[in-house]
Order: C-alpha cells, then structure tokens, then sequence
C-alpha cells in the first residue's frame, strides 16, 4: 500500500457557515498503480489529494503514506516525508523562472542537500525526452516540454508516490498526451505510484483505476477505466446530482 486515507473528514468555517469538503473518505491507493480521482467541482478531490500528501490537515480521520501514520507528525519529520517520499505535480508547472530545466529538475534534491543517482537521473531525463532543453530556462520551452521537466523534478528523487493535480490542464491535446504517456510509463517502466486529480475523462484513461468523489464521499469506482465508461460514470453522477 503506498497511501491510504481512514475515514477523513475535512471541514472549513464553523456552526452554520461550516463547509464539509471531506465526509467520510477512505480510500487504499496501491503501489505500483496509476490512480485517477474524479468528481464534480466541489466534491473533495484536491482536498483529498492535499490531505493524503501531507499539504493539509484532516479534521479527523488519518492519513498513511509509505507505512508512516501522518497524525501526531511534528513538522519538520512531515517535511522531510514530503521532500523526500513524495513527488507533486502541479497545473502551473511550478518551476523557477531564473533556473534551467535541468536545475529545476534537480532543485528538490539540492534543497535536501542530495545527489541525483546517476543512472536513475539519466533514466528520467531520456523517459521525459528533455536532454536537448536541459540548459534551457522555461520560458524557452514549449508548455509540454515544462510539464515534462516537472514531472522529471517530481521523479528524481524516487519518491513512493507521486501527486499530479490537474498535471494536463494547462496543455494543449498534443503535449497532454505526451505528459499522460510519460505518466503512464513511468508506472509501467519504474514501477511508479501516482495519483492523478483530473477532470478530463481521457486523461483519466490512461490509469489503472478511478475513484470517483461527490459532496465528500467515494461514490464510485472503475478498474481497468476507458473513457466511455469514465463519460458513463460521469453522466451518472451528473444524473443523479439533478
């Protein structure tokens, strides 16, 4: 098991104002696998993804990621779970503008004062085809070919699980399909965990399993998902929300 969540509640405000963004979730996200959280606007999924990646605290409930129970973490050993077991990805690709793609790639091990393993990073650098763009700053680069470099820097460091927040929403189809391709190999070929939010039913295509979330709650599940049968799922949820 990379990441499980246990009954997680999230609320914001209080009394008559107070917002439920998370009702209940439990969920196991498995090792290995390329998981896709789906739902309306609304429905808890980025909050869920920032409470399974230590970005946010539950209300109650409890959170699991590589073996370690996150409630009761002090914050300096919840920083270095983020640094150093975990890999995020971002819409915004999040890189630094002064930098160059190899040393935004590389920035998360400098900050824990690490090298890159050889071979590992040679490994990435040619599986995200960036070799030619390393010394190239991101405003040199295509947005595709940024999204690749932040999923090289969320890699690098080998982390047990990788969060992607909307990783393609910025991209037009064709990079998109090259970031989802990337993602999907790095499942398949490194025996990568990832977990993808997405509201795009043919980026979630690519995974092994999506969850889907409405007002809080895990209300539906597919395996083995294609886009008719997200698109099906979807409109249900749809359906039944009128």
């Amino acid at each position: 098991m990379a990441a499980a969540a246990h009954d997680l509640v999230k609320t914001y405000g209080h009394d008559e104002a107070e917002v439920r963004a998370l009702d209940g979730v439990s969920v196991d996200l498995y090792a290995g696998q390329f998981t896709a959280v789906m739902g309306p606007s609304g429905s808890g999924k980025s909050t869920l993804m920032h409470c399974l990646a230590a970005l946010d605290t539950p209300t109650s409930g409890d959170v699991e990621v590589d073996g370690s129970r996150l409630a009761g973490m002090k914050d300096k050993a919840l920083t270095t779970l983020r640094r150093e077991r975990i890999g995020f990805v971002f819409q915004a690709f999040n890189l630094v503008p002064t930098l160059t793609a190899e040393e935004n790639i590389l920035l998360p091990l400098s900050l824990a004062g690490r090298k890159p393993d050889p071979e590992w990073y040679d490994r990435v650098i040619d599986a995200v085809d960036l070799r030619s763009r390393l010394h190239h700053r991101p405003s040199e680069m295509s947005g595709g070919q940024q999204q690749r470099a932040a999923c090289a820097r969320a890699l690098v460091s080998r982390p047990a699980i990788v969060f992607a927040d909307e990783p393609t929403g910025n991209l037009d189809s064709t990079s998109s399909a090259e970031v989802l391709a990337f993602l999907r190999r790095s499942v398949d070929d490194f025996g990568q965990t990832i977990v993808m939010v997405t509201h795009d039913p043919v980026a979630a295509s690519y995974t092994d399993r999506v969850v889907f979330l409405k007002d809080g709650r895990v209300v539906d599940e597919i395996v083995a998902p294609d886009r008719d049968r997200i698109l099906a799922a979807m409109a249900d949820l749809s359906r039944k929300e009128a």
